[in-house]
């Protein structure tokens, strides 16, 4: 009889449990389905703003976005962007933690005023580089003036205004990095780090060894964050450049909104972010498998 109570209480709390979440459900699927599937249906039409005709036309919006070279264009500078930018901020950002991991007021100090640019709009932080980077009143062109050093347009010469652009993103996002990855640096035992010196093994090995296998996980999570974050870069881009010099600094979400907001074209825009939304969907997927099988790994 006991037995046959806990079995109903079991399927009743499971009952409850869904019933209290059918509203999450239902707000999630106003906030966020319907307007996926809704933007789904417009990318398989020919829908332009101020033309009152609207047409089925298939996967055409699809094709010829694959078909776009300015498209391609885009995909390339944003994977430069992406890896560039993420790369070297996965680097400084975890020398910086492992700088700032020793608990000293000095460190708190410096970890507060690194987390300065992480609360800077991207559209504020593009405007202030723009101001400081131009080639004839920025500051910074000025201080080279000042060595001898001729002046660099950072933004107007097509082979150097990526290289601004990387450089803004690291300035602003290299802190963020820091901060995720020293919280797991602190969760080592110091035990661990201990034996190894009595040991007589050097920093750099125990960092390969000890320290890089246990944060790697974090790393992952965080390496999958900020290249998803890298591929959405909008704001900087089209404060400090929109897309120029040339198309140099054309990015995804900077493509997609000149098709849609500029051209007007909402069902080829659609098109084109419904790809993004898919390629940013198989980049989290890979990331997640990848960071299951170090999970796996380190618990052997």
């Amino acid at each position: 009889m006991l037995v046959i109570r806990r079995v109903h209480q079991n399927r009743l709390d499971k009952v409850l449990s869904w019933v209290f979440l059918l509203p999450v459900f239902l707000v999630l699927a106003m906030a966020a389905f319907v307007p996926l599937g809704y933007g789904l249906g417009l990318s398989f039409t020919n829908f332009t703003l101020g033309e009152i005709h609207t047409h089925f036309i298939g996967l055409a919006n699809y094709v010829e976005l694959l078909k776009s070279q300015l498209f391609q264009q885009a995909v390339r500078n944003n994977v430069l962007f992406a890896v560039m930018a993420v790369g070297l901020e996965m680097i400084f950002g975890t020398i910086v933690a492992m700088i700032i991991s020793q608990d000293s007021r000095l460190n708190r100090a410096v970890t507060t005023v690194a987390l300065i640019p992480m609360v800077i709009a991207p559209v504020a932080a593009g405007i202030l580089f723009r101001m400081m980077l131009d080639q004839q009143y920025g500051v910074v062109d000025y201080l080279l003036s000042l060595v001898g050093l001729p002046r660099i347009g950072w933004l107007s010469d097509y082979h150097v205004a990526i290289y601004s652009i990387v450089m803004v993103d690291l300035w602003q996002f290299t802190p963020y990095v820091a901060i995720l990855v020293v919280s797991s640096i602190k969760a080592i035992p110091k035990s661990f780090i201990e034996a190894a010196l009595v040991d007589g093994a050097s920093l750099g090995k125990i960092f390969r060894i000890i320290i890089l296998p246990i944060i790697s996980p974090v790393l992952i999570v965080v390496a999958m964050i900020r290249f998803i974050d890298a591929f959405k870069v909008f704001g900087t881009v089209y404060t400090m450049t929109q897309g120029g010099p040339g198309n140099a600094t054309l990015m995804l979400p900077n493509y997609i909104y000149e098709q849609g907001v500029n051209l007007f074209r909402v069902g080829f825009s659609t098109a084109s972010a419904f790809v993004f939304i898919l390629a940013m969907f198989i980049l989290a997927f890979f990331f997640i498998r990848f960071r299951t099988l170090q999970l796996r790994r380190l618990g052997q």
